[in-house]
This record gives structure tokens, C-alpha cells and sequence, in this order.
């Protein structure tokens, strides 16, 4: 298992990803564009995305974005659910937005799906729903003044 920065080669292996998974499916494939990759990889100079390899093959990506303060995905291939590749790619993103200065991370999953739990477990701050249907999840960085070595993800 290899987490590693992702690269436009790596965008067809992430739209596999994200085609794969049995919740949060997206009702119009053709809504995310090669743009929408694009503006999602480190050159931006506004997101930072990471794959997971296991054997070469992309199982999963997390994407974070500083002006939105928020993870806009994080996806893994269903067959690989369990593994802990969810976990440290939400951390990834999470410490690479906390080093940018952005205190305060959002996202949005579907209402009582497994990620809806998952980010429970993670101890983000669950919110209400938002116009989409999704539930909001909130996360609190580190603040500058904090002890390197604690955590102010725990409640």
C-alpha cells in the first residue's frame, strides 16, 4: 500500500475510484470533467489530491481545497473498504489544509451512509443537511498555538 501526491496521469484511475463505489454515486457521470481533475491536483495552487496504490492500481483519492476550506472527495474502491486507506487519506488532506492555515474543513456525504459514520468515528462535528440532501461535517484544525504533539480532533 503506497499513499503518494496524484498527477493528471492518475485522473482515469480515480474516475474508476469514484464510478466504483456503491454510495454517493453520482447521478451524472459526466458531471465531473477533466477540468474539474484538473483544478483538483497540487498545480492548481488551490487543492492537494493523494492517491492509494496497492499493486499499481488506484483504490482510493482524497482531495483537499484551501479556498473552500473543504475535502471535496475521498473515495475508495469498495473492494478495499476496511483497510485504513479511508482514514489516512482524510488525514492527509486534513494536515496538508491545516498547513495552509485553513482551521475550520467542511464536507458533505450522504445522510446515513457508511461515510456518514465513518466521519462520526473520525470525530468531525456532524451538522445539519444541506440543500442537497447531504449532511455537513465540520472538522477543527490544529491552531497555531497548539502542542505539536496533540491532537484537537478528539471531542
Amino acid at each position: 500500500m503506497r499513499f503518494r501526491l496524484a498527477g493528471e496521469s492518475d485522473i482515469p484511475g480515480m474516475t474508476v475510484v469514484r464510478l466504483a463505489v456503491n454510495e454517493n454515486t453520482l447521478s451524472d457521470p459526466g458531471w465531473l470533467t477533466r477540468q474539474m481533475w484538473l483544478d483538483a491536483l497540487e498545480g492548481s495552487g488551490n487543492a492537494c489530491t493523494w492517491v492509494c496504490e496497492i499493486d499499481d492500481r488506484i483504490v482510493g483519492f482524497s482531495c483537499g481545497r484551501i479556498k473552500e476550506a473543504d475535502i471535496w472527495a475521498l473515495f475508495v474502491d469498495p473492494v478495499f473498504e476496511g483497510q485504513g486507506i479511508g482514514s489516512r487519506l482524510l488525514d492527509l488532506a486534513t494536515d496538508w489544509l491545516n498547513g495552509k492555515g485553513v482551521g475550520t474543513v467542511e464536507l458533505s456525504t450522504t445522510d446515513r451512509s457508511r461515510a456518514d459514520a465513518f466521519y462520526q468515528r473520525k470525530a468531525w462535528r456532524r451538522g445539519v443537511l444541506n440543500a442537497k440532501g447531504e449532511v455537513v461535517f465540520q472538522w477543527q484544525g490544529k491552531s497555531s498555538g497548539a502542542d505539536p504533539g496533540s491532537d484537537q480532533r478528539e471531542p
